[in-house]
């Protein structure tokens, strides 16, 4: 791909990491006696933190506020983020290609500072980036182009000379309406929608490796 930018998703795209959401609804949720339906990490996967707990609440009925839980949610995960989420196969190596090429990058996700920050630094890619956004820095989410927009506006690139990076298909909706080619990542939680992203994006892959022998 020739490019001036890309924008990265983290979680289920450049890391390793949905395996931790869902040790935590599981422990979360049967801590309370329930069990977790097999829709829900799709359906919260493109929300900010304060949406998936209201969700959450109002889906399960629980007296908890959303501040209480995110609390919770948290203290949960800032072990695992600070010292066992790993990146996805050839993800380092496929960002300090680009890096080293003088593309500019971005990270665009749904996940809050104080986990994503030290997955950055944890997995050494924090020095790749010139600029990180999160959904609650724009009004829309995901399925919208607005979180991408504000990274290209960051990085000074324009969308059409970038790509954006998504595991997600509403993240590669939102990608593909606001001008931007869209690389499809696989990942486990978000199969289900394989085929629909395959159809949605300019790209689909399986691992950073793929992109690492075709440079």
């Amino acid at each position: 791909m020739n490019i001036k930018g890309a924008i990265f998703d983290l979680d289920g795209t450049l890391l390793d990491s949905m395996w931790v959401w869902k040790q935590i609804d599981h422990d979360f949720l049967l801590k309370r006696g329930i069990a977790v339906p097999d829709d829900y990490m799709l359906a919260v996967a493109h929300l900010g933190a304060y949406q998936t707990a209201v969700y959450t609440a109002e889906r399960f009925g629980l007296p908890e506020t959303p501040d209480q839980m995110i609390d919770e949610w948290v203290k949960m995960a800032v072990d695992y983020y600070t010292n066992k989420v790993e990146l996805k196969k050839g993800a380092y190596e496929y960002l300090k290609m680009l890096y080293d090429n003088g593309v500019k990058l971005a990270v665009a996700t749904a996940n809050d500072e104080s986990l994503y920050l030290p997955a950055l630094k944890h997995t050494g890619i924090d020095k790749f980036f010139s600029a990180v956004v999160n959904v609650n820095d724009v009004e829309r989410k995901k399925g919208f182009p607005d979180i991408y927009w504000l990274a290209c506006e960051k990085m000074g690139i324009k969308p059409e000379n970038s790509a954006v990076f998504e595991d997600i298909y509403m993240g590669i909706c939102g990608a593909k309406d606001g001008g931007f080619i869209a690389v499809g990542v696989f990942d486990e939680t978000s199969s289900v929608d394989e085929q629909k992203i395959r159809e949605k994006a300019d790209r689909y892959i399986y691992d950073f490796e793929e992109l690492l022998v075709k440079a």
